[in-house]
């Protein structure tokens, strides 16, 4: 854990090569509320998961929870994860997405929930997505207020679900975006969503040395309703291969008011710091453009 300003605020050691981590808020635990950080242990082939301290100044071990089972192989070892906390009932999922998998049925996703002693667990709720069968699926994204999840299909596009395993349509697939324009693969995605509403899904184009991010407009759909999010425009900050992104539009302060970008930095081994006002100088003097075309 980093605070703001770069220091190491926590170390935590003890984990069978973590791949990914997500946030969520507000999982309910017998008489606990609790905010949580899960994590994909791919050796160990399970999620941990931590439970943050009441006042956000660290984590600490809740669960160990086996995910994929029954799975050979790098079908079994987890990468991927993306949490859902869904507004109706508050219910929280985590969608998972393995090393490898089919073409139908990539990810997984889990109920987490008490265990009527107090304890966490998990229990599968589905499998769903396709897979164009080139590269793998690591990135995962999960828009909580309109209630998509979004993943990155790495040399074929991005895909839109619905993230409710209970909607109607949840066993159809929405959109199939993001397949032009990018000169590497489709890596981390992140969704800006703005208090006043729209926003944008963030998608890397891994690069070498300046990695660019391809924006798409929140809740904007292309060509008058297949569910496509409408190009907004691209940036780049001298990231290196960048892998892992994330946004959020919450005020962070003087320094981030109005919320920031964060992207992964391969070679430096480090992570860069954008305000959200800088992310928006660089993109607005280019304008919108179509679909699969750099402004």
């Amino acid at each position: 854990m980093f605070g703001l300003d770069g220091t190491l605020r926590q170390f935590v050691t003890g984990i069978d090569r973590p791949n990914n981590v997500d946030v969520e808020y507000g999982l309910t635990l017998g008489a606990r509320t609790i905010d949580i950080a899960v994590v994909t242990e791919r050796y160990a082939r399970r999620l941990r998961v931590f439970a943050f301290a009441a006042d956000g100044s660290g984590v600490s071990d809740l669960a160990q929870l086996p995910v994929l089972e029954g799975e050979a192989g790098e079908g079994g070892a987890p990468m991927g994860i993306a949490l859902y906390r869904r507004p109706r009932d508050t219910a929280i999922f985590a969608i998972v997405a393995p090393k490898t998998g089919p073409r139908d049925g990539y990810l997984w996703q889990y109920r987490l929930h008490d265990n009527g002693q107090g304890g966490l667990a998990a229990t599968k709720v589905r499998r769903f997505g396709q897979f164009s069968g080139t590269g793998e699926i690591e990135a995962v994204a999960v828009d909580d207020a309109e209630g998509h999840v979004y993943y990155a299909d790495e040399g074929n596009g991005i895909h839109k679900w619905h993230a409710d395993p209970e909607h109607p349509d949840a066993a159809r697939p929405l959109a199939h975006f993001a397949r032009d324009g990018f000169g590497g693969d489709r890596e981390g995605i992140a969704i800006y969503a703005a208090p006043e509403g729209g926003g944008y899904v963030i998608a890397t184009d891994q690069l070498p040395l300046d990695s660019r991010y391809r924006l798409y407009r929140r809740g904007g759909v292309e060509g008058g309703g297949n569910g496509s999010p409408a190009f907004a425009g691209v940036f780049s900050g001298g990231a290196d291969s960048t892998d892992g992104i994330e946004a959020t539009a919450r005020s962070l302060g003087t320094e981030f008011p109005r919320g920031l970008f964060v992207a992964m930095n391969s070679r430096a081994r480090n992570f860069l710091l954008f305000r959200w006002e800088d992310v928006e100088q660089a993109i607005a003097p280019r304008g919108p453009a179509p679909a699969g075309q750099t402004p």
